[in-house]
C-alpha cells in the first residue's frame, strides 16, 4: 500500500501528536524518585483477537548523580513537604542516594485485531533512600531509614491501530493511572514522608500516547518513533505531581530466528510539582537516556529482554538526584 498523508488515519494522527506537544511537559518531586522510562516493543504494540499477553519485568535504578542544572554539584539540598504544617521547608535534606527496585507485571487482551485492553500492576515499589536530616541544625542527623515499600499505581487502559500499511504502522493508547498505592507512609520522625519516595502518588492521572513505526527491511529491521504524555490532578494532600513527556526513537535489528538488538534514545520532561498551589524546588527535569537492549525468543514464542540505561543528558531545576544508570529484564510470553 502506498503511504498517503491525505490518508484520514494519518491527518488523525497528526493532529494527536500536535495536541500531545502543545500540551507540553510532565513531572516527579523531590528526594530523586525515578523509574526506567523506555520503549521495550513487547508491551506497545496490539494482540491478536483473543489474545492474551503477560509481561513480567524487574528494574533497577541506582538514583545517586548530584546534579545543578546540567552540571555535576558536590552537594544536593532538596526541600521538606511538611503536610502536618502545610509548609515547604527549604534546604531540609541534604540528598545521598536512593536504589529503586520494581517488579512490574503487566497483562493485556486483543478485543478485537486493532484495538487491545492492558493492566499494568507495579507489585513491588522498593525505594532505599539516604540523606541527611534537619540540615544545619543543631540535630542534623544521618538516615538510611526514610525509603518505603509496597504496591505502587495500577495503570489500565487502551491501545489501538490508527493506521496499517505494508511497512508503517501506527499505534494509538490512552489509559487511567489509579490511586492503588499507598502514598501516606510516615518517615523516621512519624511525618508523612516525601511525596517521591511513596509506592503511590495518591492521585488519578490520565495518559495517552502514539508509536509509530517502519519496517526497513520485513523481519529484519525497523524504527520507531513513540510519545507519551501524562497528566496529573492533586491528591487529597493538596500535592500535585507535574505531568510528564516521554519522547523515545530507535530501530530493531533481528539475528536470525531467536535473537534481535535494539538501541534506543529516551528523553523525559517534568514539570514542577505543587503544593497548595506553590511550585515546589528541586523539582523538575530534562533527561535523555541511550538505552540498548537485547532480545531472545525462546521454543514457544516466549521473550526475554534486557536494557541498559546510561544518562547521556541531565538538566535539573535547582539541585537533585539523577540517575546514575539503569538496567530491565524481563519476560514476555502470549497466549
Amino acid at each position: 500500500m502506498r503511504y498517503r498523508w491525505s490518508h484520514p488515519a494519518t491527518r488523525l494522527a497528526l493532529l494527536l501528536t500536535g495536541i500531545l506537544l502543545f500540551l507540553g511537559p510532565g513531572a516527579q518531586a523531590t528526594c530523586g524518585s525515578s523509574y526506567c522510562f523506555l520503549d521495550t516493543g513487547t508491551s506497545q504494540g496490539l494482540l491478536a483477537k483473543g489474545a492474551f499477553s503477560v509481561d513480567i519485568s524487574f528494574q533497577f535504578i541506582n538514583q545517586s548523580n548530584k546534579r545543578e542544572g546540567s552540571r555535576s554539584t558536590d552537594e544536593v539540598l532538596t526541600p521538606k513537604i511538611s503536610f502536618e504544617d502545610g509548609e515547604i521547608e527549604l534546604d531540609h535534606h541534604r540528598e545521598i542516594g536512593t536504589d529503586n527496585t520494581l517488579i512490574g507485571i503487566d497483562f493485556g487482551y486483543g478485543i478485537t485485531d486493532r484495538i487491545m485492553l492492558y493492566v499494568d500492576l507495579p507489585v513491588i515499589n522498593d525505594r532505599e533512600h539516604e540523606h541527611f536530616d534537619e540540615v544545619g541544625q543543631p540535630s542534623e542527623f544521618f538516615t538510611k531509614d526514610d525509603g518505603s515499600s509496597g504496591f505502587g499505581d495500577v495503570r489500565a487502559g487502551a491501545r489501538f491501530g490508527l493506521f496499517n500499511g505494508d511497512s508503517h504502522r501506527l499505534r494509538g493508547s490512552v489509559g487511567v493511572k489509579l490511586a492503588t498505592g499507598s502514598y501516606k507512609q510516615h518517615n523516621s520522625e512519624g511525618d508523612i514522608n516525601e511525596p517521591s519516595i511513596q509506592p503511590g502518588t495518591g492521585s488519578t492521572d490520565f495518559t495517552a500516547g502514539l508509536r509509530w513505526t517502519t519496517q526497513v527491511k520485513p523481519h529484519e529491521l525497523d524504527t520507531f518513533v513513540s510519545l507519551a504524555q501524562q497528566f496529573n490532578t492533586e491528591n487529597d494532600l493538596d500535592y500535585t505531581f507535574g505531568g510528564e513527556t516521554v519522547l523515545s526513537a530507535g530501530f530493531r535489528h533481528r539475528v536470525g530466528e531467536r535473537w534481535m538488538w535494539s538501541v534506543q534514545v529516551n528523553a523525559r520532561h517534568t514539570e514542577r510539582d505543587e503544593f497548595l498551589d506553590e511550585n515546589v524546588p528541586a523539582t523538575g527535569s530534562d533527561l535523555v537516556n541511550l538505552s540498548p537492549g537485547l532480545r531472545f525468543t525462546a521454543n514457544g514464542g516466549a521473550q526475554f529482554y534486557a536494557y541498559y540505561q546510561y544518562p547521556v543528558y541531565q538538566d535539573v531545576n535547582e539541585a537533585q538526584l539523577t540517575p546514575r544508570s539503569g538496567i530491565r529484564i524481563g519476560f514476555s510470553r502470549t497466549y
